[in-house]
């Protein structure tokens, strides 16, 4: 099988390590050999981003200028929206409807940061002296980007877009799980004209990143995966005080009041942990329902779940692929065999498939758990998968007192017919993100990040540019 080889300075290279298979989880199938970088790659790839980084073609640039290659890099991907779609759904398993959505998702987001970069601005302060004072924003430098496998049309889009509307280049090391996405990425930026060096690729394993995170030449790092590696990296560029965002863990609540519309939100509760297998971040794992509605909740919600076929990820019946690898699902089973011997009832779901097409690829069915608490390990410990853990609450103090009791804070939902109580309640909840009678809805143009152990700083948004620059203060004596 031919090796699929990755790019430094838009040029393809199968690398100096050893090169990797990647696996399609539906089937087991091995889809492509990918080759693998060598520390001397990784440096090859600071040193082509460092050289672009001050090459006119790329430095000198109007803010207009440098908007237009993300326009085309835009115009590329909805031209080839199912050819990206697919790849990524060769790699993770997610259904292909998923893939298509999440590679328009993704090619929007390189169309907005064109336009936020072609109307960015600096800013005129207020005179408190002889001089005027002005704020103007430079990029930071090379950023090295490192992403996860559960999403990577819109997570390496979400990191990509506004590097380059800010001006840097980029090393881009996704996850060894699912690499080929980056691979069409470095693809596009050469159909797009960008200047040879601004956006590299460089594939490999765990190593690759952290040559990536300690490498003297790396100006700054932009994480997102899980909190462990998160806390790593973030030592790391601390001693360092090289800087770094980083989009970590979750295990969010999302929370039922009695006053409810109880069937929309059932119906949005399960689309909420167990659509694409679960493997999101914000995934509504820790399900909080009012103790009056919990029974009735707790049964609608196993019917729910019922009701989530799983199977190829290409048929258009199917609505939940296998989980992102062999490796993952038992990670998922083994979490769900430690509920049940935690006292924990599953009511759905909960064994791993061992018949017909099903037993040849990475399944998990969606799986619903009650009889723990919320200090229970299936409560507290992010899964990642299609597993939902279902726990009774008395009243308002009482909720807002278990859902922040964790050490994590990426998002929560909140139903409820009272518009003060979700005020308060959201306002009180440790979330970056509070959905309202609604869960999962995405907007580019808003801010993303965590609280306590979900990370530091922000993505999406016109500051999700401004992420990637440096302020810098100009006083302009006018006497």
């Amino acid at each position: 099988m031919t090796i699929l080889p990755f790019m430094i300075g838009n040029a393809w290279r199968t690398g100096g390590g050893q090169a990797f298979a990647s696996i399609d989880p539906s089937t087991g199938r091995q889809v492509a050999q990918i080759g693998s970088a060598s520390g001397a790659d990784v440096d090859a790839a600071v040193a082509a981003a460092r050289s672009a980084l001050s090459d006119p073609a790329w430095r000198d640039l109007k803010f207009h200028e440098r908007a237009g290659f993300l326009y085309k890099i835009s115009d590329l991907m909805f031209a080839q929206i199912d050819h990206l779609a697919r790849v990524q759904m060769e790699d993770n398993g997610k259904t292909l409807s998923e893939c298509r959505s999440q590679a328009t998702s993704a090619a929007s987001t390189f169309r907005y940061y064109g336009a936020v970069c072609e109307t960015f601005e600096s800013e005129v302060n207020t005179q408190r002296g002889p001089s005027m004072t002005m704020t103007v924003y430079e990029p930071v430098g090379v950023v090295a980007a490192i992403t996860p496998w559960n999403s990577p049309l819109t997570l390496e889009a979400q990191k990509l877009a506004p590097i380059l509307a800010a001006g840097n280049t980029v090393v881009l090391k996704p996850s060894e799980v699912t690499p080929r996405i980056a691979l069409e990425y470095a693809r596009l930026a050469i159909e797009a004209g960008l200047p040879a060096g601004v956006l590299n690729v460089v594939t490999g394993h765990a190593d690759i990143g952290r040559a990536l995170v300690d490498h003297t030449d790396v100006d700054m790092v932009s994480f997102t995966g899980g909190t462990a590696s998160g806390c790593a990296i973030a030592q790391a560029c601390g001693a360092r005080l090289k800087p770094v965002v980083l989009e970590l863990g979750g295990k969010s609540p999302h929370i039922v009041f009695a006053d409810a519309d109880l069937d929309r939100a059932c119906k949005v509760a399960a689309d909420g942990i167990f659509s694409g297998g679960g493997q999101s971040c914000v995934a509504g794992s820790r399900i909080f329902v009012e103790a009056s509605v919990h029974d009735a909740f707790l049964k609608a919600i196993c019917d729910q779940a019922s009701r989530f076929r799983m199977g190829a990820p290409g048929d258009t019946a199917v609505s939940m692929g296998p989980m992102v690898s062999f490796q993952h699902r038992e990670h998922v089973a083994k979490a769900v065999e430690a509920a049940r011997a935690e006292g924990g009832k599953v009511l759905t779901g909960g064994d791993v498939p061992s018949e017909g097409a099903l037993a040849r690829g990475a399944y998990y069915p969606a799986t619903v758990i009650s009889g723990v608490t919320n200090q229970s390990r299936v409560a507290q410990q992010e899964i990642f998968g299609p597993v939902a853990v279902v726990i009774p609450f008395t009243d308002e103090q009482d909720l807002v007192r278990q859902a922040n009791d964790i050490e994590f804070g990426l998002a929560s939902g909140i139903w409820t017919g009272d518009f003060a109580k979700a005020w308060r309640v959201a306002r009180a909840i440790r979330a970056g993100t509070v959905w309202i009678n609604t869960y999962k809805e995405t907007s580019i143009s808003t801010p993303f990040g965590g609280f306590k152990q979900s990370g530091l700083g922000r993505e999406k948004g016109r500051n999700g540019m401004r992420t990637y620059m440096e302020p810098k203060g100009l006083y302009w004596h006018v006497d």
